[in-house]
C-alpha cells in the first residue's frame, strides 16, 4: 500500500489526501450537526415551552390581581365601610339597608372582572351579597371546603377548583378568600370571591401554543387546582416530582414516567406561591423532527462526498496556490499589518475573495479611523461638559452674593447659598461618571436655580413637576438640565420687567424619556438656533444647546433629539428626548 501511495504523482496524492480530507470533515460535521441539531432542538423546545408557560401563569397572575384590585376596590366604597361600622357595633337593624346600597359597588366589580361569578360578605350581623345571585340559604359558609381557610394568618387565600355550594347553581369556581380593608378592627369578617373556572381556564389556555403538550395547575402538594388540558397525572403523586418543582420558582427538567422520558417546564405563580403550572412533553414527540434533520443529513453528506470525488482534482490544481498566497496576507494582518493588499491575475472565486478582504481591511482602517475621530469628539463633549459645571462668570456672582449676604447679616441666605454650591459641585461631578440618575440631575439643577434666586432676587420663579416617581432612576446624561436653565435666566428674563417663570416637567411618552424646559421669558428665532445647534462649528450663542444636543447625539446616537418652540413673553421651550434603557436602548453598545 505504501509502495502504491509512494509512486502516485503529486497531484494524485493531493487529489486523494483532499478527498479523504474531505469525506472525513463531512462525516464528522454530519455528525456533529446531527448532535447539535438534538441538543439545540431538546434546549429549544424547553425554551420555548418555558416562555410559553411564563406567559400564560403571568396571565394567569394579573387575572388574579385584578381580581384583588376589584375587591379592595369594592372595600373602599363607602356602603362597605357603613357595613363594617356596623360589624364593629355589632349593629344588625341596619342590614337590608346596607344590603341595599352595596348593590351597586359589587355590580360594578364584576362589570370591572367579568370572570366573578358571585361575591359573599360573610360578617356576624348578616351576609351581604348580590341580589340577582341566588344564596344557597341551607349551606353556610362554615359547612364549605372554604371553612378551612378562614383562620389563615394571610390576608388573601385562594381556594382550588371545587363545586360553589354558596350560591344556586352548582357552577364550578375558583375562589379567593379575603380578609377585609376596614379601618376597625372586626373580627369573623370575610370577603369570599368566587370567580368562574371556563374563564380562568380560557385566559391559561389563549397563550399556550403547543397544544399537543400536557399542561395543569396543581398546588404544592400535588392537588388539581385547574383541570386545562388533560386529567389528573400519576406525576402529581411523586414525590420527588413534586420536589424539583419545589427547588425554585421556574425552569425545566427531564422526568422519567412509567420509563419513558419527559420533558418538564414548570412555573410558580406569583400571587399564590402554592400553585404552580406544570407542562409535560414526551422526549419522542421532539425525536420526531430530530430524525427528520438526521435522514437531511446523511443525504447532505452523500452529496458532499460525491461533489468531492469530482472537484477535488480542481481544488488541488488550481485554487490552492492563491489560497496559501491569501493565507499568508491573513497572518500578517493577525501581526496589525494592515498595509497588505491581495493580487492575481485571475479571475476566479479566490480572487474576489481576495479583492473582498482588501476592501475589508479599507473598511477596517476606515472604521478605526471613525472610532478615533468619534472618541476624540467624546472628549471635547466632556470638556465642554466640565467647563459648563464651573462658569467663572457664576462662580463669581455667586461668590459676591455670597459676600453681601454675609456682611449684611443674612447668615440663613449664606449657609443656604453654600450647601447648594457644595451640591451643586458634588453632584456636577459625579464621581467621574458621565451617567447619572434623573433624581440627582433634578437635584443638581434645582441647586443651580436655588442660587440664581438668591443671586437674582424677584427675578424668576421655578416648578419642577415629575408625572411618574419611578422616572426618578432613570439612567440619563449628567448636567443637561442645568445649560436649558441658564440660557432661561441670562437670556430670557434680563429685560423683563415682569417676573419670570421657570417650568421643568419630566413625563415619558412612549419609549422615550421627555425632559420640558419652559419660561416666560423673551424667546428666540427657532429656525436659526436648530441649524447653528447641528452644524460643526456653531456661532458662540448657541454653545449651550449645542453643547446638550452634541452629547446627547454622542452618547445615544440618532434616537436623542431636541425641540424647540418660542413665543416671545408667553412660552420658549427646549424638549429633550431621550431614549429608555429598557425600550430596546443598551448603553453597553455605546459606550
Amino acid at each position: 500500500m505504501k509502495r502504491w501511495y509512494y509512486q502516485l504523482s503529486l497531484r494524485q496524492r493531493l487529489r486523494i489526501s483532499v478527498l479523504m480530507l474531505t469525506i472525513l470533515s463531512i462525516a464528522l460535521t454530519g455528525i456533529m450537526s446531527y448532535w447539535i441539531a438534538f441538543r439545540s432542538t431538546e434546549r429549544g423546545a424547553f425554551i420555548s415551552s418555558q416562555n410559553t408557560l411564563n406567559k400564560s401563569a403571568r396571565v394567569l397572575d394579573e387575572k388574579l390581581r385584578h381580581i384583588i384590585v376589584a375587591a379592595s376596590s369594592m372595600m373602599l366604597s363607602d356602603p362597605f365601610k357603613l357595613a363594617m361600622d356596623d360589624v364593629s357595633a355589632n349593629v344588625a337593624a341596619n342590614y337590608y339597608t346596607r344590603l341595599s346600597s352595596l348593590q351597586t359597588p359589587l355590580g360594578q366589580m364584576k362589570l370591572i372582572e367579568p370572570s366573578i361569578q358571585s361575591v359573599l360578605i360573610y360578617t356576624p350581623v348578616g351576609e351581604l351579597f348580590a341580589t340577582n345571585d341566588l344564596r344557597n340559604s341551607q349551606v353556610s359558609l362554615r359547612d364549605t371546603t372554604l371553612a378551612r381557610y378562614l383562620d389563615r394568618t394571610d390576608r388573601v387565600v385562594w381556594v382550588e377548583d371545587h363545586e360553589d355550594l354558596l350560591f344556586s347553581g352548582k357552577q364550578r369556581v375558583i375562589s379567593m378568600v379575603m380578609k377585609p380593608v376596614t379601618d376597625h378592627n372586626v373580627r369573623d369578617v370575610y370577603v369570599v370571591v368566587n370567580v368562574k373556572e371556563d374563564a380562568i381556564r380560557s385566559v391559561v389556555t389563549d397563550d399556550l401554543l403547543d397544544h399537543a403538550s400536557t399542561y395543569f395547575l396543581i398546588s404544592r402538594g400535588g392537588e388539581t387546582v385547574l383541570p386545562i388540558n388533560s386529567p389528573r397525572s400519576a406525576v402529581q403523586d411523586d414525590p420527588v416530582f413534586l420536589a424539583q418543582l419545589q427547588s425554585q420558582d421556574r425552569g425545566f427538567f427531564k422526568y422519567n414516567l412509567a420509563g419513558k422520558p419527559y420533558l418538564v417546564n414548570y412555573s410558580r405563580l406569583t400571587m399564590t406561591d402554592n400553585w404552580t403550572m406544570v407542562s409535560l412533553q414526551t422526549q419522542s414527540d421532539l425525536l420526531r423532527q430530530v430524525n427528520k434533520i438526521k435522514t437531511t443529513t446523511l443525504i447532505i453528506m452523500l452529496c458532499c462526498v460525491v461533489l468531492a470525488f469530482i472537484l477535488s482534482n480542481v481544488i488541488s490544481s488550481v485554487l490552492l496556490k492563491p489560497l496559501h498566497k491569501l493565507q499568508g496576507l491573513m497572518k500578517k494582518v493577525e501581526n496589525n499589518n494592515l498595509e497588505v493588499r491581495f493580487s492575481s491575475h485571475y479571475k476566479d472565486e479566490v480572487t474576489q475573495v481576495g479583492l473582498k478582504f482588501n476592501r475589508m481591511l479599507e473598511e477596517i482602517a476606515s472604521l478605526i479611523e471613525n472610532v478615533k475621530d468619534a472618541e476624540f469628539e467624546k472628549r471635547k463633549m466632556e470638556a465642554k461638559a466640565l467647563q459648563a459645571q464651573i462658569d467663572p462668570h457664576f462662580l463669581y456672582n455667586t461668590l459676591n452674593t455670597i459676600l453681601w449676604k454675609s456682611e449684611s447679616a443674612q447668615n440663613h441666605d449664606v449657609s443656604e447659598m453654600i450647601a447648594s454650591l457644595s451640591l451643586l459641585f458634588q453632584l456636577g461631578l459625579n464621581g467621574g461618571n458621565e451617567m447619572t440618575t434623573l433624581s440627582k440631575e433634578i437635584d443638581h439643577v434645582r441647586q443651580y436655580l436655588t442660587i440664581q434666586q438668591k443671586c437674582y432676587e424677584d427675578l424668576f420663579q421655578y416648578t419642577i413637576e415629575v408625572e411618574d416617581d419611578l422616572l426618578l432612576e432613570e439612567a440619563i446624561l449628567k448636567i443637561i438640565l442645568q445649560p436649558l436653565v441658564e440660557n432661561s435666566i441670562l437670556h430670557g428674563f434680563q429685560e423683563m420687567e415682569q417676573m419670570g417663570v421657570i417650568r421643568i416637567s419630566i413625563t415619558r411618552s412612549a419609549s422615550c424619556l421627555l425632559l420640558k424646559v419652559e419660561d416666560n421669558g423673551a424667546g428666540m428665532d427657532v429656525q436659526p438656533v436648530m441649524a447653528n445647534m447641528r452644524v460643526e462649528h456653531p456661532p458662540q450663542k448657541s454653545y449651550a444647546l449645542r453643547n446638550v444636543y452634541g452629547r446627547l447625539r454622542l452618547h445615544y446616537g440618532s434616537e436623542a433629539n431636541i425641540e424647540l418652540s418660542s413665543e416671545p413673553y408667553v412660552s420658549t421651550s427646549v424638549t429633550l428626548i431621550i431614549p429608555l434603557a429598557d425600550e430596546g436602548y443598551n448603553d453597553d453598545d455605546r459606550t
